[in-house]
């Protein structure tokens, strides 16, 4: 299974998309959508749509997975990160690929195994999850976490079905 993870930002939304063959977790991109920062907020949103758009035509994912937040310090930010948010979604709708969302809280735990981890905790932990030594860039850090955090509750899913129907694991 691949899946591309998506962690939203008006100034860099993150990207990682991940392959998964029951056994093993395997890196196929990772990076940032940064759209211009002199374009006007809807040229923005449009740049990462399109980006959004872009990265699953070339990588194929089966699924994607995306931070849903829940927390913002203030207003402005919410409505500017859910307007975000809802261009990302409708990049991902337009596409047809089932779409997941973990709070932030999920993505840290399933990551981590501690739910209020720094991002620092989060980066490193993900880099040694996927085997990558180069520099990962935060937003592309947490993206690449939605995809661990889907990848794992799909297993567990994929493996209380097996469980209920009297298979084995």
């Amino acid at each position: 299974m691949r899946v591309l993870g998506i962690d939203p930002g008006s100034q860099s939304t993150g990207f990682g998309i991940i392959d998964h063959d029951e056994t093993r977790y395997k890196v196929r991109a990772f990076g940032t959508i940064k759209p211009s920062r002199r374009l006007p907020f809807h040229l923005k949103l449009n740049e990462i749509a399109r980006g959004v758009e872009e990265i699953i035509v070339a990588h194929s994912p089966d699924e994607v997975a995306i931070e849903s937040p829940f927390y913002a310090q203030n207003i402005k930010t919410a409505i500017a990160l859910g307007q975000v948010r809802g261009a990302v979604l409708v990049a991902v709708a337009s596409t047809g690929r089932p779409l997941a969302e973990y709070s932030a809280l999920e993505i840290k735990k399933a990551v981590t195994g501690y739910g209020r981890a720094e991002k620092q905790q989060v980066n490193t932990m993900v880099k040694a999850l996927l085997n990558v030594e180069e520099e990962v860039e935060t937003d592309a850090s947490d993206a690449l976490a939605a995809a661990i955090c889907h990848l794992n509750t799909r297993m567990f899913q994929k493996s209380v079905e097996e469980s209920a129907a009297g298979g084995k694991r």
